[in-house]
């Protein structure tokens, strides 16, 4: 599931000003959306490239009359209506007016926005899911009962964003019942709760892969061959870094270069990931060639413990290097091997923590992640497949 983070910037918030601020802020820090009202969308596109939600009254005629100039991505419905309980519910949903909205045909609104004060307005989101692609819950007195019973009730068939305060809302919103909610909208001015939030976005999202050791049964010294220094506008942590080689189906866990020695400075930037032929695992699960890889393309970055992120491909830097061969096997007795540069930076991951591929002994259990399918044009695929 793709989780959103969605920035409250209504006149709700304060005066432009202070909604400008803080949409300068979600738009710096990554965020999906932001909800302003109708009369702001302009001003607001100028400010820089963001998803841009509408409030609207529900008048069908005036927003396509403004349709040209608003320039909204999506238009809301529920504000100084029934969802906020500006206006009375009905006892009869059928009455309701921006039920009523939703269900127009053309001009619609694109979703609805409800504050859920209690049983009634909790029901009245569940039908206001059925005709939205997008159902924007308030929590009021009560916040975890009601998104529960609205993610077991709702389908696909809207996004359910969920109102929050704090990046640790966030996080419980995107956890509830496990599947949680798609989206949360923040409604906070801190620059730092806003970043945090999108941290905890691109968290949820995140791969976690399982790693493994493998018995290395053989490392020789070959001939040079043409080496791909991976450079990426990221920065790595000491136990971050790549997962490379010669087969798709087992790739070694390859280290960042951290870490400082008395000859050459660290690049945290980069992983020296071995030959052109080699493969280098992608933030969708697939591989590419290290050859293939060009500024611009994603890569995968993994720590230790399997957790992934992704990364932007900064250069590619191919270079003629002495290499070595490493073969490891795993616990079901799968060979896999791959070919890394003979120079002490390059560093695998054993079970004595960081090691220099230089110092590799048959023997040593070295860091893995090993599947049991095959790549076709970086593709996994159910197919048998040989690779020697």
């Amino acid at each position: 599931m793709t989780r959103s983070v969605w920035l409250k910037a209504d006149s709700e918030v304060g005066d432009w000003e202070t909604r400008k601020r803080r949409i300068t802020a979600g738009i710096e820090a990554g965020v999906d959306w932001v909800l302003v009202d109708e009369e702001d969308v302009e001003r607001v596109s100028e400010l820089g490239e963001i998803n841009i939600a509408a409030f609207t009254n529900g008048d069908v005629h005036v927003m396509e009359a403004e349709a040209a100039d608003s320039e909204a991505d999506a238009t809301i419905v529920g504000k100084d209506g029934e969802g906020d309980g500006t206006v009375d519910l009905p006892s009869d949903f059928s009455g309701s007016a921006d039920l009523s909205t939703l269900r127009q045909n053309g001009a619609a609104p694109d979703g609805g926005y409800v504050r859920i004060f209690d049983e009634d307005y909790e029901a009245f989101a569940e039908a206001v899911a059925a005709e939205a692609d997008f159902t924007i819950v308030i929590g009021e007195n009560w916040q975890i009962i009601p998104l529960e019973n609205l993610i077991a009730r709702v389908g696909e068939e809207t996004d359910l964003i969920a109102g929050v305060r704090t990046a640790e809302d966030a996080r419980t919103a995107y956890e509830t019942l496990e599947l949680g909610a798609d989206g949360v909208l923040l409604d906070t001015d801190e620059v730092d709760e806003i970043r945090k939030t999108v941290e905890v976005r691109d968290e949820m999202g995140r791969e976690s892969l399982d790693l493994e050791y493998a018995e290395v049964t053989a490392i020789e010294q070959t001939g040079s061959a043409d080496r791909v220094c991976i450079d990426t506008g990221s920065l790595m942590e000491h136990d971050e870094g790549m997962l490379v080689g010669s087969m798709a189906r087992g790739l070694f866990f390859v280290h960042a270069e951290t870490a400082e020695s008395p000859y050459v400075a660290s690049r945290p930037f980069r992983v020296n990931a071995g030959a052109v032929h080699a493969y280098v695992r992608t933030p969708d699960g697939g591989t590419k060639y290290l050859s293939e890889l060009q500024s611009g393309d994603e890569v995968q970055i993994v720590d230790a413990n399997g957790r992934t992120r992704e990364a932007i491909v900064g250069r590619a830097k191919i270079e003629k290097r002495p290499m070595f061969r490493v073969q490891a096997e795993t616990k079901d007795g799968d060979r896999i091997e791959t070919l890394l540069q003979n120079a002490e930076t390059i560093k695998v991951h054993t079970q004595n923590g960081r090691t220099a591929v230089t110092d590799l002994e048959p023997g040593d259990e070295i860091l893995i992640h090993h599947e049991d399918t095959a790549t076709h044009f970086g593709e996994r695929i159910e197919e048998s497949i040989i690779e020697k």
